[in-house]
């Protein structure tokens, strides 16, 4: 199967904005490239904003909040905006968590990917794979092949 939508959890954008050596950074490039469509909800585009500009991630990712704002300008070019219909509340035990999955679910998406896989255990009952970005990114590099 073929993986061509996907939600990005903000975990996702923490670790590249923090090393550009590790696959969730990888995963960004291979975003920007056009390997695959990210998904993104205005309250998930929101969650992102406010946890890339906490002071802590700020200083730990070396930006400032003019480059955090260029990124994110960036970062809506390339994403499909996706419209929340429906809200699934509650299913997963981090209600920080649950916006992350309705955007998947109202986006259609195949995958969603994460640091945190745990948490979202629940997305199995709407058959949604569940990637670690590394695995996302060797996913993404067998269907290149």
């Amino acid at each position: 199967m073929k993986i061509n939508r996907v939600v990005l959890d903000t975990n996702i954008l923490i670790a590249a904005s923090r090393s550009s050596n590790g696959a969730s950074f990888a995963l960004l490039q291979a975003l920007r490239n056009r390997r695959f469509i990210a998904l993104a909800s205005v309250p998930l585009m929101l969650e992102y904003e406010a946890v890339l500009k906490r002071p802590e991630q700020l200083a730990a990712s070396k930006r400032s909040e003019a480059m955090t704002d260029a990124f994110l300008d960036a970062l809506s070019l390339v994403i499909e905006p996706v419209h929340l219909h429906y809200l699934w509340r509650p299913q997963l035990r981090d209600p920080a968590d649950e916006m992350v999955l309705e955007t998947a679910l109202n986006g259609r998406a195949e995958a969603l990917v994460t640091l945190n896989i745990g948490d979202f255990t629940a997305a199995g009952h709407f058959r949604l794979l569940v990637m670690a970005p590394g695995a996302f990114l060797r996913r993404l590099q067998e269907e290149k092949t």
